[in-house]
């Protein structure tokens, strides 16, 4: 994984790289300083969608339109490339916007609970089918967009996880964590409002696990291994500035770390086709922020 980073770093433009990560820091600031992320999500559905469809265009293509001049191969007027850019774009603001709420019950409170049990586990299903459509229609002779499991070996894996832990254990003793995780305080009322047992927790947690795996699927293997054809090692840092974007509305420093996170996994799944080590890093790091935050709830 040292070699990953290493050929990576030495293989590419460092002009480039700075100017990308220049213009990600520019959006952190845009976003915190303004509250660009807090005004977005108090609108309505609509109104979401346009606004996430421009903040992760930005995010997105630019960095793509700034890597066009040092990666002359970039295919602007190929018909599919630009398609894939606006799907791209499209799906995720989708995904981030949409929202829904069925009756199980007559207590709203259990009927808040429940359609957070779903939201995510829907998401995936939303998008999945999708994806597939995509890779059986312009990659089928790869695995579907990282869906590769032989081969890995899983022990750098544990040591970056182990690496993880004190660090989240210090983000941990920090207010804007404390307000933030565990991500179920953010159900406004409901642990006031309605007796939680064991499992109702266990089970918000499978179900917020289930999110990471659409994260993994769409950005390290849609945003990346699609991208590949095009752009070789290039599509990992427009993935990366896009990640780090919908992270607006997490802690600063997680927001940071998101858009290094998303390079680090990028070169990870360019060199070894596969989302599942990435999925197992960034599955881990997130059920230990959610323990922490239980520890300090």
């Amino acid at each position: 994984m040292i070699r990953y980073i290493k050929d990576y770093y030495n293989q590419s433009n460092k002009l480039l790289l700075l100017l990308i990560s220049l213009f990600t820091a520019l959006l952190v600031f845009i976003n915190y300083y303004f509250g660009l992320d807090e005004a977005v999500r108090k609108n309505n559905f609509p109104v979401k969608l346009l606004c996430w469809l421009l903040v992760f265009a930005v995010s997105f293509i630019i960095p793509y339109i700034i890597t066009s001049f040092f990666n002359a191969g970039l295919p602007f007027r190929d018909k599919a490339f630009i398609g894939f850019l606006l799907i791209a774009v499209l799906l995720f603001s989708f995904k981030i916007s949409v929202d829904f709420s069925f009756r199980f019950s007559a207590d709203p409170e259990w009927n808040n609970y429940w359609n957070h049990i779903i939201y995510w586990p829907f998401l995936l299903l939303l998008l999945a089918p999708m994806l597939i459509l995509l890779w059986r229609s312009y990659h089928p002779y790869q695995p579907f967009y990282g869906f590769k499991i032989k081969g890995i070996n899983w022990k750098p894996y544990w040591l970056m996880l182990l690496i993880m832990i004190p660090l989240i254990l210090l983000a941990s003793t920090q207010a804007d964590f404390q307000e933030v995780y565990p991500k179920i305080q953010s159900i406004e009322g409901l642990m006031n409002n309605i007796h939680l047992q064991w499992w109702h927790k266990l089970l918000y947690e499978l179900s917020y696990g289930t999110d990471f795996i659409t994260i993994e699927f769409f950005f390290r293997g849609f945003l990346v291994l699609a991208f590949v054809k095009w752009a070789g090692k290039d599509a990992i840092l427009p993935m990366a500035c896009f990640y780090c974007s919908i992270h607006f509305g997490k802690p600063m420093g997680e927001c940071i770390s998101s858009y290094f996170g998303g390079i680090l996994l990028g070169i990870v799944v360019y060199n070894t086709r596969s989302v599942f080590g990435g999925l197992m890093v960034h599955l881990g790091i997130a059920w230990m922020m959610e323990l922490a935050g239980w520890v300090f709830f």
